[in-house]
């Protein structure tokens, strides 16, 4: 039996993962290794993800272990440590999963020819996706650039794959003088603990996937329609980050679903099923796009917002926007949210998003980055679909005229304010009429919450009519001149 390097990357599981199992299949012994090669360009991993990296690291080699093998973990360039890895082991193979993001398949492309080049095997399948972004085309050959469509060929494409098995032992790699460093020695962990509050909201690894995924099929999927957009309740699936590190693919999650509906007989199951699994394709459909048009991580897609006239000396209200103190009490909220918890609601993502392109005339860009530098689930595919969408220069219906006024979406899918007392405490006391809009609320009110504007809690940060009527201005003059 020869030896075969496995090249773990965003697949960090057992079950499912096609690159163990055809180690497994050729006969071969899996040296599961991590190496920890930061992507060269504009993005960075975020302090956030890097929290949760640190700890699916630690489960996946403890899980590893448990079955008789174990995690080597490398850090530096990935074609060189591959190639020393190659050496250690003496492998014959590596097999991989692909991640879809343009410097990983660029970098994946030439390290397969270079490992090829040098009498190497190397083999990398599907671990991330539902279908490969090539496969789903057009009848013309171009790429969708509108969801439903989309969802309807995915609809179309067959069956979803079977999920594969976990195996239930490992055979043991070689012995080496050293696996390398552990993930403490990553120092993935940001030196200041903002994170500290993390661990009361998530259990990253294999384990914590399975269990939320148990936990939303059994409890929340029957409400998943109702409840998917009210922030003040646990109504939505909370699986994203764990589908963006691996530790649960979206095979797994596809069944898992389907098979809730169908082997329940509650009513209106099998529609609250189908619309979790469109937002599950609302996933892969920024996949999709991403691999098309890989300059959307920094351009617009809509050409003509290259010329738009963003503000400029916006640094002040950007940094209200980030620590929640826009004096808009649904946005903060969610920026605290976000910064407690590495998390935010979708619905209060697009609110908050909508504030900062749209009524600050902030670029979309600034966002992107604090969420992918926050958000535990960030990921470039859609964090970039996300902005793009809100902003009005991306893909789908989301014309740029579409402003979301916060206070109208927060008395809709807040109305007793329960969201914003959790992370805004000091405008508790405002009764529901008032919360949304505290600038609004007579003196009386404001004095019997103690709340004093400008004070406990700031003045709105724009005039949210004018700034509106102001944008729609500036885009109107940006679309004529494209004329």
């Amino acid at each position: 039996m020869g030896n075969a390097l496995v090249w773990f990357r965003r697949d960090l599981r057992l079950a499912d993962n096609p690159a163990l199992c055809a180690a497994l299949d050729a006969g071969l012994t899996p040296v599961p290794v991590y190496i920890h090669d930061e992507p060269a360009g504009d993005w960075p991993l975020g302090a956030a993800s890097a929290w949760w990296l640190h700890h699916s690291l630690m489960e996946l080699d403890g899980n590893l272990r448990a079955l008789g093998s174990r995690l080597c973990i490398a850090r530096g360039d990935s074609e060189a440590e591959l190639l020393r890895l190659r050496e250690l082991f003496d492998a014959s193979h590596v097999f991989w999963n692909r991640v879809y993001e343009p410097h990983s398949m660029q970098r994946d492309a030439r390290i397969k020819t270079g490992l090829r080049n040098r009498g190497l095997a190397a083999s990398s399948f599907n671990g991330q996706l539902l279908r490969e972004p090539r496969e789903l085309l057009k009848a013309d050959g171009t790429p969708y650039r509108v969801f439903t469509p989309f969802w309807k060929a995915l609809q179309k494409s067959g069956p979803v794959r079977s999920p594969l098995p976990a195996p239930r032992s490992l055979p043991a790699p070689p012995p080496a003088e050293s696996d390398g460093p552990g993930p403490e020695q990553l120092a993935l962990l940001p030196a200041i603990p903002w994170y500290r509050a993390f661990p009361d909201h998530w259990q990253p690894g294999e384990t914590g996937a399975g269990d939320a995924l148990q936990q939303f099929c059994a409890d929340r999927l029957s409400d998943y329609p109702d409840d998917r957009d009210l922030p003040a309740l646990p109504g939505t699936s909370r699986l994203s980050a764990h589908l963006h590190f691996g530790e649960l693919s979206p095979q797994q999650a596809w069944h898992a679903v389907q098979q809730e509906a169908a082997t329940r007989t509650q009513p209106g199951l099998l529609a609250a099923s189908e619309s979790w699994l469109r937002q599950l394709a609302w996933r892969e459909f920024g996949h999709h796009l991403l691999y098309h048009f890989p300059d959307t991580t920094d351009q617009p897609m809509d050409a003509r917002f290259a010329a738009f006239p963003w503000r400029t000396g916006y640094d002040a209200d950007l940094q209200r926007w980030q620590r929640g103190q826009t004096g808009i009490p649904i946005v903060d909220a969610g920026m605290r949210e976000l910064w407690e918890s590495g998390w935010m609601h979708n619905r209060v993502r697009m609110i908050t998003a909508s504030l900062l392109t749209k009524n600050l005339l902030i670029p979309w860009q600034e966002g992107a980055r604090w969420f992918w530098d926050t958000l535990v689930d960030a990921d470039l595919a859609n964090n970039t679909l996300g902005w793009q969408w809100t902003a009005g220069c991306g893909v789908d219906a989301a014309p740029y005229f579409r402003i979301f006024n916060p206070v109208r979406q927060g008395e809709r899918f807040d109305p007793d304010g329960s969201y914003i007392r959790r992370w805004v405490p000091e405008l508790s006391g405002l009764p529901a009429e008032w919360i949304h809009r505290p600038w609004s609320a007579p003196r009386e009110v404001l004095d019997g919450a103690a709340v004093v504007l400008g004070d406990n809690y700031p003045e709105p940060i724009v005039d949210l009519q004018q700034s509106r009527a102001h944008a729609l201005t500036i885009w109107d003059s940006v679309k004529n001149a494209a004329r």
